[in-house]
């Protein structure tokens, strides 16, 4: 398993917890070059990539009149153009293997609107479902399949950054399943997306919300 985070010390220690088969691959994802060398890395190390998890986000609060041309495209680089990208340069190995799991991280917010990010989170995450949707149609045909994960309200330090633990409470307490959602659950739906037993679903968008969505 290769673990990116964009600090090496961060991305060591991650790797370090999971065990010796974790690799740390640190970088920026949305610097040129980035996701292609964190990709001939592992290579190198493991000779295959047979899973690939689009999970770098960024989601700043900047309501639309304040919002600049500069934020948006710099949240568009790392939410949607970071995975393509990294589909781009994992290709070859998932054709050459004729097998590959594609999973992106996208949001709720890609379904409807942001309740915390601004207009470039929401329109990040939704243009990462169409991608997806777009690839899924494109590389069945090479054995790799492309899903999209929706999370809602997850209890993660990004959503704690963006949001007073009393706000959080009264939205949590307003879902059909009143708590927020923890890392751990998206995390098995991702394993199910890449698992065996998903291997005749693609293009999906898995929602994960605590029946947001709904409301």
């Amino acid at each position: 398993m290769a673990v990116n985070v964009r600090d090496r010390r961060r991305a060591e220690s991650v790797a370090e917890s999971i065990g010796e088969r974790a690799l740390a691959v640190h970088g920026d994802v949305a610097a040129l070059g980035v996701p292609e060398d964190i990709v001939r890395r592992t290579l190198d190390r493991f000779g295959r990539v047979d899973i690939l998890v689009n999970n770098a986000a960024m989601a700043r609060p900047t309501r639309f009149p304040e919002l600049s041309a500069d934020e948006w495209r710099e949240t568009l680089e790392v939410n949607l153009t970071a995975p393509f990208v990294f589909t781009k340069a994992v290709l070859p190995t998932m054709r050459a293997q004729n097998y590959g799991r594609i999973i992106n991280v996208s949001s709720s917010a890609g379904r409807m609107v942001s309740t915390l990010g601004g207009a470039h989170y929401t329109a990040s995450k939704a243009g990462l479902l169409g991608l997806t949707r777009a690839a899924a149609k494109e590389l069945g045909k090479f054995g790799i399949t492309v899903n999209a994960i929706c999370p809602g309200m997850i209890d993660t330090e990004l959503t704690h950054e963006h949001a007073s633990p009393d706000l959080l409470e009264r939205l949590a307490a307003s879902y059909p399943v009143p708590r927020l959602g923890t890392s751990l659950e998206v995390a098995d739906l991702i394993c199910f997306a890449a698992s065996e037993a998903a291997g005749y679903i693609t293009g999906a968008a898995f929602d994960i919300n605590g029946g947001d969505l709904m409301m």
